[in-house]
């Protein structure tokens, strides 16, 4: 089963993924802060559990094949896999996928449900997630906490608002201030130095909504 194999049954594949994100993320960063190492201030986001279901990969997909990648990386950071996944049975909490794969198959890969147990698949389990390519110029990362993912490493403005209107509804860091983020404080505003340090981190250098 595509889905059962794509996950990493050995360290050493899952140590590979990791290292690759770690060129293209800093691993232990976390939202408000700035996951990305490089960032192109290009962002662009959605929420969490969108990152996570089928109809997600063509826009992944497009984002790979502008850098020339032909794998898609996804790595679990939270649960940790010597806490959670490699105790439990579930092996380690990558999956490595290559852009000819289908919204099936990436669905079978996350999705996939280890003896039968739905808490084991990653869709259910993870709590941040990164993806990437072998070249490190794009990115996806997403937080359950405050239920958003940001993408970053579209070629060019013109890019950026085609695949927004192809594959969206995504929203530029105001827009996930106002429309996703609140639900995450209870419905309330985000506080001013949570929505300060992510406009800071992920909006344009101009201030201004791109």
């Amino acid at each position: 089963m595509l889905g059962e194999g794509s996950i990493m049954s050995d360290r050493d594949g899952y140590r590979g993924i990791r290292s690759r994100s770690a060129a293209t993320f800093d691993l232990d960063a976390r939202f408000p802060d700035q996951v990305f190492r490089e960032s192109a201030r290009d962002s662009l986001f959605c929420e969490f559990d969108v990152v996570l279901a089928p109809e997600i990969w063509p826009a992944l997909c497009t984002m790979a094949r502008w850098h020339g990648d032909d794998r898609i990386e996804l790595l679990v950071l939270e649960p940790d896999s010597d806490d959670f996944y490699v105790p439990e049975g579930l092996g380690y909490p990558a999956v490595s996928l290559p852009v000819e794969a289908s919204e099936d198959d990436y669905w079978a890969a996350i999705g996939f449900e280890p003896d039968g147990d739905a808490l084991g698949s990653i869709s259910i389990s993870a709590n941040v997630v990164a993806l990437t390519g072998a070249s490190g110029k794009w990115g996806c990362w997403g937080e359950r906490e405050p239920e958003v993912a940001v993408f970053q490493g579209f070629p060019d403005a013109a890019a950026r608002n085609e695949w927004c209107a192809r594959f969206g509804p995504f929203l530029d860091v105001p827009g996930a201030l106002e429309s996703y983020l609140p639900m995450a404080f209870g419905g309330r505003p985000v506080p001013h130095a949570y929505a300060a340090a992510l406009t800071a981190n992920y909006g344009p250098p101009s201030g201004r909504r791109s």
